[in-house]
């Protein structure tokens, strides 16, 4: 019997074996494959199980890129894993806020202007809204030198600042303290209306005469899940947030190495791997990109959930209030009502003993970009930002 899939699979010569490799790799179990909200049965959706994990984006370690403020790197092998998982999360969300979750890349047709325009958002030029450029120059404002190792919460900070700066995608970035989750300061960023050169007082007005838009959100929550590995106790309650049909994935890995986990099969994590360097891509601005290097087209990596580093940034998208009051009824059902110990708190209300909460506002940027690392090479350092989990 030949598996249907191969002659599709044929297209790709090079990347044939790798792929056979996956189906035949895959552990034979009876539970379900997830992805990123998506759940297939390994005996007859192998197939589309591919297409979905083909159709991320995926950023890896470039080189000969422009250098990172004129005289910084011009490579981010070594330093920029967590970087370039950062970009992939995002992706993900204006994947699902432009195309849908239900989208799916064929290298044989043409994509939608929206798909060209979201990669160009992430290419390797300081100009594009995330490149890593913009990302290393950011993360000098959180304490991090250009070329020094990031962790998820780190670089959780820096994309919810810059998107600030992304007037195209008007995306709403959370990033939870504390392991806490408030829905009312959801609602301020998400419902938070910036009108353009008027006053704050006409800004009131305006805020009274229409309703106001929900901006697509974007949801991390940092945690630590363990001291030095992850607690047993939180591993079913990880796994469900793959479930999701919000998920957007997880920031994490193992000490100075960061992966994109998109979804688990029993007790291993699929992941993307941005450890493998590429040439940078060089397109003119508005024109279509070269894309076949931005997708893994070979084997999805696999680990056990038990080698996990403790430290990690889960991942939700909400397109609408309507699903974020969905996620909320999901975390409530599957996570805290079902869990006696919990990965994470969902309040309605500001804690009266946290300082106000400001949505962010546009930084001041001076940094040039210089203050690099010669050598990468440091030791891995744990996140002093995160709480450790109540045990």
């Amino acid at each position: 019997n030949v598996s249907p899939i191969i002659p599709v699979l044929a297209k790709y010569e090079n990347q044939i074996n790798a792929f056979s490799d996956f189906l035949e790799d895959l552990p034979e179990v009876d539970e379900p494959v997830w992805i990123l909200g998506a759940c297939y049965d390994l005996k007859t959706k192998k197939s589309e199980l591919l297409s979905d994990v083909r159709s991320r984006l995926w950023f890896t370690y470039r080189k000969k890129f422009s250098p990172i403020g004129g005289t910084g790197p011009s490579s981010d092998a070594g330093w920029g894993c967590m970087l370039r998982c950062g970009q992939m999360i995002l992706a993900q969300a204006l994947v699902c806020r432009h195309l849908g979750r239900d989208w799916r890349w064929d290298p044989e047709k043409r994509q939608p202007k929206e798909y060209h325009r979201i990669l160009h958002c992430f290419l390797d030029k300081k100009d594009s809204c995330y490149s890593i450029h913009q990302m290393a120059q950011m993360g000098v404002g959180e304490g991090k030198s250009v070329g020094e190792w990031y962790g998820p919460n780190t670089v959780a900070q820096v994309l919810k600042k810059l998107a600030l700066f992304d007037d195209w995608n008007t995306l709403a970035v959370y990033v939870s303290m504390d392991n806490t989750v408030v829905i009312e300061d959801i609602s301020t960023l998400s419902f938070k209306l910036q009108p353009s050169n008027c006053s704050e007082a006409q800004g009131r007005t305006l805020q009274s005469q229409r309703p106001l838009d929900w901006r697509p959100l974007l949801l991390v929550i940092p945690l630590r899940m363990g001291i030095n590995s992850i607690n047993p106790v939180y591993i079913q309650a990880f796994k469900e947030c793959f479930k999701m049909p919000q998920s957007c994935g997880v920031l994490g890995g193992k000490p100075n190495l960061a992966y994109y986990f998109i979804g688990f099969i029993d007790d291993e994590l699929i992941y993307l791997d941005p450890h493998t360097t590429q040439q940078a891509v060089d397109t003119e601005s508005g024109s279509a990109v070269d894309d076949q290097s931005y997708h893994c087209q070979r084997t999805p990596h696999r680990m056990k959930i038990t080698s996990l580093d403790p430290s990690v940034a889960l991942g939700f998208f909400c397109k609408s209030e309507e699903d974020f009051d969905s996620w909320c009824d999901l975390v409530q059902q599957e996570l805290l009502k079902k869990r006696n110990l919990r990965m994470f708190e969902l309040v309605e209300k500001h804690p009266s003993h946290w300082p106000p909460f400001v949505p962010p506002t546009k930084p001041e940027v001076q940094t040039t970009g210089a203050e690099f690392i010669e050598s990468p090479d440091k030791l891995f350092e744990s996140e002093e930002e995160f709480e450790i989990l109540n045990v």
